[in-house]
């Protein structure tokens, strides 16, 4: 399973243990179920941001964090594009496959008859 979508976002996360993670030089509380998931979400975006940071060689913290949003949200719509697009490959391949089931279970069909047939002209 996809773990995004097993994991509710951090912002919705109320009422529980806070995880300390350090992004872009900045110690940040969050709040959630699984902390792991929560390091693992915070590595990514400073990941991002110091890459960002590097390729630009800004160092103006909102500047950078902007421009780190806007390329995980490119990646992400990329993603999404690419899901629909095999989402829609399945669906296809999925309707032939039953055609083709459908039309082997038919000639299957006949084949039995036609040695169904030769069976009864033999015996009688």
């Amino acid at each position: 399973m996809n773990e995004l979508q097993d994991n509710p976002p951090v912002s919705a996360f109320v009422n529980q243990d806070a995880t300390s993670v350090e992004i872009y030089d900045q110690i940040y509380h969050l709040r959630g179920t699984d902390a792991a998931y929560i390091e693992r979400l915070a590595g990514m975006v400073d990941a991002k941001m110091r890459a960002v940071a590097a390729q630009g060689g800004t160092v103006d913290s909102l500047r950078v964090a902007v421009l780190a949003s806007l390329n995980m949200a490119d990646e992400l719509e990329m993603m999404r594009r690419r899901y629909e697009t095999l989402a829609g490959s399945l669906v296809a391949t999925e309707s032939t496959m039953r055609t083709r089931s459908a039309s082997l279970a038919g000639m299957l069909d006949e084949v039995l008859d036609d040695h169904d047939n030769l069976l009864s002209r033999r015996a009688g």
